[in-house]
């Protein structure tokens, strides 16, 4: 079945580039010019994944997903005008699980929701000898439904932050390298900052702490990150 993408820009000329190439690529696409649209669009259309656009005047992309956040996991993709490190962070720090900087490659970009949208797929799609469950401790992963739990909480993981986890969690004993953790998260040929991990591991530590599990992921100076205590 056709994935549908919700692609959330002010600029229309973007949103047609965008629009066309997702198309071009087999999805089904719908179409908001302001984060007030965007937003009602995501409630009733319930989209596969938003590409939406940060600088967007009254409320910008920032805000949208922020607000998005409070109801649902649904990926975001952050379109950003301005390679400013900083943007790119806090866009990622709220829950968005990638983003392109304009001006973009329309092939780049869909790579990208394909990468995002992998990750987002129920298994039977995933490795066949991967196992659906995977516990450590308190913490488990159900790669069939793509859902987390800590001390039989619900955890709230974007599609990113899960690969991330699962990764961490099968390997428990390894200390992965920020480019390891790329590769899980982004596929070989994605190539996203070290800031970019750094900031998706601190946002499953926030998740965790608020179960009472503090040092899920344990940081290896000089080397990277690795699970930390799951009890």
């Amino acid at each position: 079945m056709a994935k549908t993408i919700l692609v959330v820009d002010d600029d229309p000329h973007i949103r047609d580039v965008v629009v066309f190439a997702l198309e071009k690529a087999g999805m089904k696409t719908l179409s908001a010019a302001n984060g007030t649209e965007a937003l009602s669009c995501a409630a009733a259309q319930k989209p596969d994944l938003i590409v939406l656009d940060i600088s967007m005047p009254e409320m910008d992309g920032l805000d949208v997903c922020r607000q998005i956040r409070k109801t649902s996991d649904m990926p975001v993709l952050f379109l950003s005008s301005r390679d400013e490190e900083i943007d790119k962070i806090i866009g990622l720090e709220i829950g968005g699980d990638d983003y392109v900087t304009k001006p973009f490659s329309p092939r780049e970009l869909v790579a990208r929701v394909n990468v995002i949208l992998k990750r987002t797929m129920p298994s039977g799609q995933s490795a066949a000898d991967d196992p659906p469950q995977f516990t450590r401790g308190a913490v488990s992963l159900n790669t069939q439904n793509y859902t987390a739990t800590a001390k039989s909480s619900h955890i709230a993981l974007t599609a990113t932050e899960f690969q991330l986890l699962a990764a961490l969690l099968k390997h428990p004993e390894k200390i992965f390298t920020r480019d390891e953790l790329m590769d899980h998260a982004y596929g070989v040929n994605m190539i996203v900052s070290d800031r970019t991990i750094d900031s998706h591991i601190r946002r499953i530590r926030q998740k965790f702490a608020a179960s009472g599990l503090a040092d899920v992921i344990a940081t290896s100076h000089g080397i990277g990150y690795k699970l930390g205590s799951c009890l």
